[in-house]
């Protein structure tokens, strides 16, 4: 898969490629991500590419002259023009459905916004699909970008050592459920021990108190997820719950 970024502060970028699962799969050729700096397409010699809003206002507001022709040209610069992100709050939520079908692009742009946003004729003109993180406002459209990049990237074959990590994801394939608690070694620390019957090798009644964990996590924690899911009537829970001087027998 091929990601195109298209920023003013490409720098932003340096170590986020150079790390984790993403260097890798660039390593191994499983994912390209090319960085292009919007100023590059400003010809005057201080790289204008914000104006003055019209009407007046505060901030400012990124040049539909020079935004337009900088995402055509990087369009033009493969044979698939590709998917055109834009970041924004306004945009529909990221969320594990979206991923799982931007998943199946072969090329994917991303057009980071700053200042006050974009001249709303870059969005008459290009028709990009807008995506928001959330509810809350960023400086810009690069951590946004990051996140888009990394969450595709798991769902790509051969980035995880382990298919199963992406396939059993909170939220993956309309699971609308969040993960159980995990433990590993030691098998106690402070006063806090690992439940014990995930020391029992019964791996049927691990597997139900996963499934119970699930659901009671999810209760406490994203009630909403269950509404209307045959998960609201859970099986009866364990008979306690791990924590300090709790050994879950």
């Amino acid at each position: 898969m091929r990601f195109d970024v298209l920023t003013l502060f490409p720098g932003i970028f340096a170590s986020f490629l150079e790390e984790s699962l993403l260097k890798s799969a660039i390593d191994n050729g499983l994912v390209q991500v090319s960085l292009h700096n919007i100023r590059d397409w400003a010809h005057d010699r201080h790289g204008t590419v914000d104006d003055t809003p019209y009407g007046g206002g505060a901030g400012m507001v990124m040049k539909v002259d020079k935004v337009v022709p900088c995402v055509e040209d990087v369009q033009a610069a493969a044979p698939a023009a590709g998917r055109l992100l834009l970041m924004s709050p306004q945009g529909r939520r990221l969320d594990q459905p979206l991923v799982e079908e931007l998943a199946g692009e072969e090329r994917i742009l991303l057009l980071c916004g700053r200042y006050e946003g974009f001249d709303e004729r870059i969005i008459e003109i290009l028709r990009p699909q807008e995506i928001s993180l959330g509810d809350f406002i960023l400086n810009g459209g690069e951590v946004a970008a990051m996140a888009v990049i990394e969450s595709v990237i798991r769902l790509i074959p051969g980035v995880l050592g382990d298919a199963d990590s992406a396939r059993f994801d909170s939220f993956s394939s309309g699971n609308r459920i969040l993960e159980e608690p995990q433990y590993t070694r030691p098998r106690e620390y402070r006063g806090y021990e690992v439940p014990e019957i995930l020391l029992s090798g019964d791996h049927g009644r691990v597997d139900r108190w996963r499934a119970e964990q699930r659901v009671l996590r999810t209760q406490e924690r994203r009630p909403d997820l269950l509404e209307g899911s045959d998960a609201e009537n859970p099986p009866p829970p364990p008979e306690k719950r791990a924590g300090r001087n709790n050994k879950n027998k």
